[in-house]
């Protein structure tokens, strides 16, 4: 396992996402990897499945300090009080005294380019902000940060916190470009941390990946995993079910790209993003 140092602070740079993980299938998928070597599990209060993330850490035989956990606040825990009390709740189903870190799920504000409302609320950042602070100061919560903000709306999350933001965790793949909010984490010391880095199975049967993953004996999924966390300032989430994934996902720290294959990897493409998306959610 390879680590990013951030404001001091020590993350895995793979972890493992729980999105869409529920029931028996996210405990299990939860064991296996702590079992396999993951120090570092990501879930929300919006996944329906807390409990069965700590059930797993739990149920497991490494110390609770050795992993780092993360969870989210939900859209309907954004005033104060309700903030706080959710994480309280969040604590209990994840049977633990605190997290390493907590974030703000969504924005306010609607998507760019677009009438669509982002799924945040209308309480304002500074509000939970300070909730969050509070949790720090009482133990509860070790770090703080954000989710899907923009490098805007980063900074003004920066300016509004006590604590530091610790990361912005964000949608990031070779088909998703990232490159302003990169350099912009990479001037202040904010981990960028990176959900969907198989561009929702997108990259799994792209043939430049192939063909850059044929020199190393790897797959094209593992060459964009270690595409993305070759960034500096980067960390990833991605999921998976299988022992057989999980596996292949944990196996990209004995190879490193070229910066011409770095170069050849990065394919921004909005419809591909869309194409994985989709794919993906009719797969289910």
């Amino acid at each position: 396992m390879e680590y990013v140092t951030v404001q001091g602070e020590e993350v895995p740079a793979l972890g493992l996402g729980t999105w869409r993980l529920t029931g028996q299938d996210c405990r299990e998928a939860v064991e296996t990897a702590l079992e396999l070597g993951y120090r570092h599990i990501d879930t929300a209060q919006a996944y329906g499945n807390e409990r069965q993330v700590g059930e797993a850490i739990a149920a497991s035989d490494v110390d609770r300090e050795d992993v780092f956990v993360t969870t989210k606040l939900g859209a309907g825990a954004r005033e104060y009080d309700d903030a706080v009390r959710a994480t309280e709740e969040s604590l209990a189903k994840l049977r633990t005294e605190y997290v390493d870190l907590l974030l703000i799920h969504w924005p306010n504000g609607r998507f760019p380019g677009s009438s669509i409302p982002m799924p945040g609320s209308g309480v304002p950042h500074g509000e939970t902000l300070d909730a969050m602070n509070t949790l720090v100061d009482r133990g509860k919560v070790r770090h703080v940060g954000v989710s899907n903000f923009d490098v805007d709306l980063l900074d003004e999350a920066r300016s509004l916190s006590e604590a530091p933001i610790l990361t912005d965790q964000v949608q990031f793949h070779p088909y998703w470009d990232q490159s302003e909010l990169l350099d912009y984490c990479a001037i202040h010391d904010v981990m960028l941390t990176a959900y969907s880095p198989l561009a929702h199975g997108g990259v799994l049967d792209d043939p430049e990946l192939a063909d850059v993953g044929r020199r190393y004996g790897k797959t094209a999924a593992q060459v964009a995993l270690r595409w993305v966390i070759q960034h500096d300032n980067v960390c990833t989430i991605p999921k998976a079910t299988s022992r057989e994934h999980l596996e292949q996902n944990l196996d990209v720290f004995d190879f490193e790209l070229t910066d011409a294959e770095m170069d050849r990897v990065a394919q921004p493409s909005k419809l591909r993003t869309l194409s994985g998306f989709v794919r993906a959610r009719l797969s289910g």
